[in-house]
């Protein structure tokens, strides 16, 4: 699981490092999470986040990742959305 986050935003992707290819991926910007994520906090946004790629990741059968920080230091909203997939079932 590759995590990139911005100024305002959030993306998680699961990623097939052998083929190149995303398996699933989820954001802020997603229309399934961004019409339940906007009077929600920064936090709380990127726990959803990892909820929704959670869920995604296990419909696919992939329930074991790999956390890529991308260099992002392990607290805040990063903290939030292993948290969240965690939560959702993904083991890492």
């Amino acid at each position: 699981m590759v995590v990139f986050r911005s100024l305002n935003h959030i993306y998680a992707q699961l990623v097939d490092d052998n083929r190149g290819h995303t398996l699933v991926a989820a954001s802020t910007v997603d229309p399934e999470v961004s019409s339940k994520v906007d009077s929600l906090d920064k936090k709380a946004q990127a726990e959803r986040v990892g909820e929704l790629v959670a869920k995604r990741a296990l419909e696919k059968g992939i329930s074991r990742v790999i956390f890529d920080r991308a260099g992002y230091l392990y607290h805040g909203r990063v903290r939030a959305l292993a948290d969240g997939a965690r939560k959702g079932g993904l083991a890492f």
